[in-house]
Formats: C-alpha cells, sequence, structure tokens
C-alpha cells in the first residue's frame, strides 16, 4: 500500500489540514486529557503534542485490539 501524499505532493497539504484538526480534537478530548494526567510528569512536559496525541492514538488501538 502506497502512501498518498508521499507520492503526490497535491495530498500533502490536505492531509497536514486534516492531521492538524484530527489532533487538536483530540487534544482537547477528556480522554486525551485524562490519559495524559496518567502520564509522568517527565513524559508529558519533554514531549510534543503531536506525540503525545500518536502516543495516546497507538496505545488506545493496542487496547482495542485485545
Amino acid at each position: 500500500m502506497t502512501n498518498s501524499s508521499s507520492t503526490n505532493p497535491a495530498y500533502a497539504a490536505p492531509d497536514a489540514e486534516l492531521w492538524q484538526s484530527l489532533k487538536s480534537a483530540i487534544a482537547n478530548s477528556s480522554g486525551f486529557q485524562s490519559w495524559c494526567s496518567e502520564q509522568s510528569s517527565a513524559v508529558t512536559t519533554s514531549t510534543s503534542t503531536d506525540n503525545m496525541v500518536r502516543l495516546y492514538l497507538r496505545e488506545t488501538l493496542e487496547t482495542l485490539a485485545y
């Protein structure tokens, strides 16, 4: 499977806009806020919002996979 944004630059801007919107919605959600409060302060202060959202999504999907 090929990533559309890497093969066609025309997709890059809409994909980036979509990710920014999705990231913002997730970061403002109560589930994400609760998850952040459970993480160590070293992780939350040294990690960007982008990476925190990625970690949150990864852990959430891993939990759902069980």
